[in-house]
Formats: structure tokens, C-alpha cells, sequence
């Protein structure tokens, strides 16, 4: 039997309940993270969407934010959505000056550019090793675009067509995953399970 991968959502603020529900229904042990010993008990960690310097300012107050970057750094699987992809980000463009990133993803991101620009929307994706051939609808609350990608950055989806043809909206680097999007609000499993997969696969590599 394949072991079930213990995965974190760090439970300061946003849709906490959300992932933890598409994480068991993708196969993980879902639990929330606000201190580091239950940090240090996982397998991956999702971040989700939220206020990404209200979430900041947070993991300071908790005693997380040198913990968790440095688990990111010793190569912790990780999954964040919206405001999870700005907190991965290694830049963050339209952000506060006090604001701090765990500079996971070698990635240039620009808050609120949907929610300036664009709007809130929905539109179908292509998501490259997720949807195979039935696209999946993606829910931009708000949402952060990706301006820019290091060498090493996967590009996994951009907008398909409209205002924000092109703009790129799902990435992964190595072990660490981030959507613009809300997976966990639409009942589309699909994004959670790619990521439970990762985990599964970086606790027991392939021989």
C-alpha cells in the first residue's frame, strides 16, 4: 500500500478549510500548521490564499517564518495558492516595504493584478501535467500574474484567451507548486492531487 503522506495548511488566515478538504479527498493526512513543532511533522505544506502581508506579518507573530523558510530550503514540498504563490515568490512587485517573502520560486509576482487590471473571472486551463484533456475552470479571486521566471521555473498554465492572454498562472520549481488560482473552492480535485504526488514521490523516490 502507498504510505499517505502527511500534509500541512498553514491555518493563519485565508481558506484553510478548503485545502484541507480537497487534501484528504486527494489521499493526504490534512492538518493545520500554526506552530513549528506541528511544522516539523509534515511531509508538504500548502499555503493558501488570503492577505499575503497580513500573512506575513503573521508568521512572524507565530514564530514560523524562520522555520518554515527553512524547511522550504532543505527542500519541504510545497503548494501555494493566490497569496501562497506570493509568499513562495523570490519577488513580489506592488507589495508593502515591511512585507517578507520565503523565496521558494525564483519568480517575479505582481499582487492584485487580476483584481486591479482584470478583475475577478473564471476561465478554463490547460495545466500541463494536471488536465490531460479536460481543462480545469479556474476561479481568480484578486489574484497575483507571473511577471517573470528564473531558469529553473516550470511554466505549467497561462490565460488562455481575454484581457490577460498569456499571462502566466501556474509554475513549479523543483518540489515547490503555485497557482494564481483557487482550486479548493471549485470541487476539482485535480491541482491537490498533483501536489499530494509530489509529496508521495519525494518521501519514497522511485528506485
Amino acid at each position: 500500500m502507498t504510505p499517505t503522506p502527511r500534509i500541512g495548511v498553514l491555518a493563519l488566515q485565508g481558506d484553510v478549510r478548503e485545502h484541507l478538504a480537497a487534501l484528504d479527498s486527494a489521499g493526504a493526512e490534512a492538518i493545520t500548521v500554526r506552530r513549528a513543532a506541528e511544522l516539523e511533522s509534515v511531509d508538504g505544506i500548502v499555503i493558501p490564499g488570503g492577505e499575503s502581508t497580513t500573512m506575513s506579518h503573521l508568521l512572524g507573530v507565530f514564530g514560523l517564518y524562520e522555520p518554515l523558510r527553512a524547511r522550504l530550503a532543505d527542500g519541504l514540498p510545497a503548494y501555494g495558492s493566490c497569496a501562497g504563490m506570493i509568499m513562495l515568490a523570490s519577488n513580489i512587485l506592488d507589495t508593502r516595504p515591511d512585507a517578507r517573502d520565503l523565496d521558494a520560486l525564483d519568480i517575479t509576482v505582481r499582487r492584485n493584478a487580476f483584481g486591479r487590471q482584470v478583475e475577478s473571472f473564471e476561465t478554463d486551463l490547460e495545466i500541463a501535467g494536471v488536465t490531460d484533456e479536460v481543462p480545469m475552470r479556474a476561479v481568480f479571486i484578486r489574484a497575483p500574474w507571473v511577471e517573470k521566471v528564473g531558469d529553473g521555473v516550470e511554466v505549467l498554465a497561462k490565460v488562455p484567451d481575454g484581457p490577460a492572454a498569456g499571462r502566466v498562472v501556474a509554475v513549479r520549481q523543483g518540489q515547490v507548486l503555485a497557482t494564481s488560482f483557487h482550486p479548493e473552492v471549485t470541487g476539482d480535485r485535480r491541482v491537490h492531487a498533483y501536489f499530494v504526488d509530489m509529496v508521495r514521490h519525494r518521501r519514497h523516490p522511485a528506485p
